[in-house]
C-alpha cells in the first residue's frame, strides 16, 4: 500500500507532505490533513473505508500488526490502533488470533425463500464451484429413515459437499435423497447446482420447513472453511417436499458466520 501521509509521525504539526509506504500488494493514495478539525484516525479509517467500498483494498487480505502500519501509514500507533478498530466496528476488519488483522471478505447475503445456494451465488456472479467431498449410496440411520419416509433397509443418496464463492469457502453442505433420486449422484456436482441436478432426475420441490441456528465450528469445519479454530458458524436444517407430500430432501448445512448471512422482509399489519 503506497501512502500520502502528514510527515510528522507525532499527528500534529500541519503541512502536508506526501511520504510513501507499503502495506503488502495493495496500492492505495491516502491524503490526511492535520490541521483538520476531524481526529487524524477517522481520516485514516474513511479513506481505507472507501478503498474497501471501490476494491482498490482486496477483500479478505491482511493488513499486518499495528506497529508496522503506523510506520508505513507515517502516524503514530495510537492513531492506527482507533482507525483500525473503528473499521473493525464497522464489521470490514477483523482481528483474528495468530493471523493478524485481516479485511473480511465480501459476505453473501440470502433471502429466506427455498431457492439453491448455487443459483443464488451465480446470480450474484460470485462464480460458484463445488468440492465433492462424499457422494455415495448409505443405509440411512433412524433419523435419516424417518425424515425422507424410507425403509430403514432403503439405501439413500448421501451428498457432502464444500461450497466455494469466488474460489473461497463458504459452506460445508450435506444433503440426503430418496432412493428415487439416486440419478443425482452421477451428475457433475462439482460444476452443477444440486437442485437443477434434482430437477433433471424429476424431483420436483414445492415446500420447505426450514431451521435455522448457530453453534461453534468442528476442528474439520473450520480447517475446511478455511476459519481459525472454535469459529462461529451459521447452521441450517432443511427438509424439502414435493406437491404430493413426499420428501425430496433433508440438507444438514454449515456456512462460514464471517460471510454469511440470512435477510427476511418482513411486513407489519
Amino acid at each position: 500500500m503506497v501512502v500520502w501521509l502528514p510527515s510528522d509521525a507525532k499527528d500534529c504539526e500541519g503541512g502536508q507532505r506526501p511520504v510513501k509506504g507499503r502495506i503488502g500488494d495493495d496500492y492505495l493514495t491516502v491524503a490526511l490533513d492535520p490541521s483538520s478539525a476531524v481526529p487524524l484516525y477517522h481520516q485514516l479509517a474513511e479513506q481505507m473505508r472507501e478503498a474497501i467500498r471501490r476494491g482498490a483494498l482486496v477483500r479478505g487480505n491482511r493488513l499486518g500488526n499495528e506497529i508496522d502500519l503506523a510506520k508505513q501509514f507515517g502516524v503514530s500507533r495510537p492513531t492506527t490502533r482507533r482507525a483500525i478498530q473503528q473499521l473493525v466496528d464497522q464489521g470490514l476488519l477483523v482481528r483474528k488470533r495468530g493471523i493478524g488483522t485481516q479485511l473480511v471478505h465480501d459476505e453473501v447475503s440470502r433471502p429466506l425463500q427455498l431457492s439453491s445456494l448455487f443459483d443464488d451465488l451465480a446470480r450474484d456472479n460470485k462464480s460458484p464451484t463445488s468440492k465433492v467431498l462424499i457422494n455415495e449410496m448409505i443405509v440411512p440411520t433412524p433419523e435419516i429413515a424417518a425424515k425422507l419416509l424410507v425403509r430403514p433397509d432403503e439405501p439413500v443418496v448421501r451428498l457432502c459437499r464444500l461450497r466455494m464463492a469466488a474460489g473461497q469457502p463458504l459452506a460445508i453442505l450435506e444433503n440426503f435423497l430418496p432412493p428415487r433420486l439416486s440419478p443425482v449422484a452421477s451428475a457433475d456436482l462439482a460444476s452443477v447446482g444440486l437442485y437443477e441436478a434434482m430437477r433433471a432426475a424429476g424431483g420436483r420441490r414445492r415446500v420447505a420447513n426450514q431451521r435455522i441456528g448457530a453453534r461453534v465450528g468442528t476442528d474439520e469445519e473450520c480447517r475446511l472453511l478455511h476459519e481459525p479454530p472454535a469459529s462461529p458458524m451459521v447452521t441450517m436444517e432443511r427438509l424439502t417436499h414435493e406437491d404430493s407430500g413426499r420428501p425430496v430432501e433433508w440438507a444438514r448445512h454449515v456456512f462460514r458466520a464471517s460471510r454469511y448471512e440470512f435477510t427476511i422482509t418482513l411486513v407489519g399489519k
